[in-house]
């Protein structure tokens, strides 16, 4: 049997979209479908892989190599998680100094050198930073590490902005390399028609939205026991959710070069479904 290739996912959105915890339950469900999987936090935060290693403090590649130097051996940078998911965190500099992007290159760099992507990897994720998909933030994609994205969305509109932002980002990569917009994920936030406001707007992008996760408090309940929601309550509806979107993006094979809104189109969407009583800010690029 020939292995499939390496997958490597790159997750963007808004800040406080969820970005994390939609990652490490759609790992932890991809991993219960037999799959081997890294996962490279890519925030300063360093919370990318918390839930995954039981709230462990994880200490990041930047502040190994402050400590040690050049001199560092990959168990030092990587720990295993639930589902045995490999997990990384890149960091960020010190408060006020340096550019908080170049970690996630010096990050990847070593953890090639390293030798972390192993050949009996079927997926990489890439956790990275709100909505900036350029300078260091954009490295996975620009560099063409990560040859998927995946945006993650909710029905609020300054969620939907930042979608249609980081769409002009990725199309902007894809005309010089391979990545493509695997799809919208949205995490939703109980807002009026918004399954139906996602499907226009995935449309809209040329996309499509990859999996509808419905807001429960049991996300809430598992992240302040420091759990993946899988892990917390295997048999609760939600885990399914999570064991959906995991078969759905396994399944995925419509990859596009997304076709963003300009702001008055994307309002227009916006208005149709009333969400554009109290504009105040301009959000473009």
């Amino acid at each position: 049997m020939v292995k499939q290739r390496l997958r490597q996912i790159a997750i963007y959105g808004k800040g406080g979209i969820g970005k994390s915890t939609t990652t490490q339950n759609l790992t932890a469900g991809l991993s219960q479908l037999g799959k081997r999987i890294m996962v490279v936090g890519c925030d300063p935060k360093a919370d990318s892989t918390r839930l995954l290693l039981g709230g462990l403090a994880q200490k990041t590649v930047l502040d190994t190599l402050r400590d040690r130097g050049q001199n560092v051996d990959l168990s030092e940078l990587m720990k295993t998680g639930f589902g045995g998911i490999r997990c990384v965190e890149s960091g960020g500099p010190e408060p006020g100094v340096g550019c908080a992007g170049r970690g996630i290159i010096t990050s990847i760099g070593l953890l090639e050198n390293l030798g972390a992507y192993t050949d009996d990897l079927d997926y990489v994720f890439y956790d990275v930073l709100g909505d900036v998909v350029c300078g260091g933030f954009a490295m996975p994609i620009r560099e063409g590490k990560a040859k998927e994205i995946y945006i993650v969305a909710s029905g609020e509109m300054m969620a939907l902005y930042a979608a249609n932002n980081i769409s002009k980002g990725i199309r902007r990569y894809a005309e010089k390399g391979g990545v493509r917009l695997g799809g919208i994920i949205c995490n939703s936030r109980n807002v009026d028609r918004e399954e139906e406001l996602l499907q226009a707007f995935s449309r809209e992008l040329g996309a499509r939205l990859i999996h509808f996760l419905p807001r429960d408090n049991i996300v809430q309940r598992a992240e302040i026991r420091r759990k993946t929601v899988i892990d917390y309550d295997p048999d609760s509806r939600q885990a399914n959710e999570y064991r959906d979107l995991a078969r759905h993006i396994e399944e995925n094979d419509m990859f596009v070069i997304p076709n963003p809104m300009t702001q008055e189109r994307l309002e227009e969407i916006l208005l149709e479904y009333g969400l554009m009583d109290n504009v105040t800010e301009d959000y473009t690029i």
